[in-house]
């Protein structure tokens, strides 16, 4: 009897969306420590900044890219890197790329009109809305999973919480609107059937 050789196994590059938007928040993180953060508050955070200026509406998207530090990196990369995949797989690449747009837009403008004194920046809002997206995915018609309320509980309650009692730097408004937009749009495609 001929012994079975084993298989070789290869890497793959199985979710180009999130693949994707990994290396653009890494290769930012770079290009911020190469500039002295300069590139960050030019491309990568989104501030009060004047309507007439072009890079005011870029920013309302890419502010998502930037990061503050390797730390708040790795620990955004962590959620989107464990959630994102699956989410990709489930939704297809497109309907998730359109889910992150849409956070961040919802992100930066509650933000704009909200905190104009403050900056943000970084990937928490896309986090939360994976963390409540990814709570409905086996969603049915008339149905809502305790498994959701439970988390909504948790981490939204936490946020609400955490933004009344504690003053830090964390955008917990943007927690919770991530949140909120991964839910509605958990629902929305489980209404619409669009799946991959």
């Amino acid at each position: 009897m001929a012994a079975q050789t084993p298989h070789a196994h290869r890497v793959t590059f199985n979710s180009p969306v999130v693949l994707g938007f990994v290396f653009l928040c890494v290769a930012e993180r770079l290009l911020s420590m190469a500039t002295g953060g300069l590139s960050t508050r030019a491309l990568f955070m989104t501030y009060h900044s004047s309507l007439t200026d072009p890079l005011t509406y870029v920013r309302m998207v890419t502010h998502v890219f930037g990061h503050s530090g390797w730390d708040h990196l790795v620990s955004n990369m962590s959620y989107v890197l464990l959630l994102g995949p699956l989410l990709e797989e489930k939704y297809g690449s497109r309907t998730l790329a359109e889910i992150m747009v849409l956070t961040a837009l919802a992100c930066s403008l509650a933000n704009f009109v909200l905190f104009p004194r403050l900056a943000l920046c970084g990937a928490s809002g896309i986090c939360f809305a994976f963390i409540l997206l990814s709570s409905v995915t086996s969603l049915e018609e008339g149905e809502i999973p305790l498994t959701f309320l439970l988390v909504a509980a948790l981490f939204l309650g936490q946020q609400v919480v955490a933004g009344v009692l504690v003053q830090d730097d964390v955008s917990n408004l943007s927690h919770v609107i991530g949140g909120l937009v991964g839910a509605a749009a958990g629902f929305a495609l489980a209404n619409t059937g669009r799946q991959r």
